[in-house]
């Protein structure tokens, strides 16, 4: 079995499938506060799927692009699984996981954007082809700079209209396509991408500067 889970936006997602097979999907009720809500839904999910931790064969996570705190709940939790497991982690682009969904369920049928929450005034996002190929990204940018007529999935559609007018679902990941994209990866002979975060930005908290030298 595969756990998958992402904390790249807002709400945990999680899931356990078996291959392509969602056996269990859960996402969080409230809004950030991830590393409360992660491991009760991690045991929540192996529950409903009629396992538990020994049970999996690997473990696959979400690597953004995502705010600071989020990502590092999600990728510890999977890289400490993984390690005490004795299986493998595999990272995922949260913006690959919303496009597969928008060209498996149909509510794109040519090139596309996808572009979500970077706070700051400001979306990551990254440009696919129709067959959910990432073409260029994942980058971060204000909206104003990037906007387009074109079609648009994630939140990104809800925060700037304005600048993205064509919105189109999903609007958050699922973890059940987390699962699927690595799934179809590892069948296809791709791989997967190292359970590294994905910033593209120097976090909020910094370290403090040496004290300047009283002269």
């Amino acid at each position: 079995m595969l756990l998958a889970f992402d904390t790249a936006t807002p709400r945990v997602t999680v899931a356990v499938a078996d291959g392509a097979d969602v056996l269990a999907e859960l996402r969080s009720e409230q809004t950030m506060r991830h590393g409360e809500q992660l491991a009760p839904l991690v045991e929540r999910a192996l529950a409903a799927a009629g396992g538990d931790r020994t049970a999996l064969t690997a473990v696959a996570v979400g690597v953004g692009p995502g705010p600071f705190t989020g990502l590092r709940v999600g990728l510890v939790t999977a890289r400490t699984l993984g390690y005490v497991l004795g299986i493998p982690v595999h990272g995922v682009c949260t913006l690959d996981v919303l496009a597969a969904e928008a060209v498996a369920s149909g509510t794109v049928d040519g090139p596309f954007t996808v572009a979500t929450d970077a706070r700051r005034k400001e979306v990551y996002l990254a440009s696919y082809d129709d067959s959910g190929r990432r073409l260029t990204g994942p980058d971060v940018a204000r909206p104003d700079d990037v906007a387009t007529d074109g079609a648009v999935v994630g939140p990104g559609t809800e925060l700037y209209p304005h600048a993205f007018p064509d919105g189109r679902a999903p609007l958050l990941p699922g973890a059940g396509w987390l699962a699927r994209v690595v799934a179809t990866t590892l069948s296809e002979g791709g791989e997967t991408l190292p359970p590294e975060p994905l910033y593209l930005r120097r976090p909020d908290a910094a370290e403090p500067h040496r004290p300047k030298p009283v002269s």
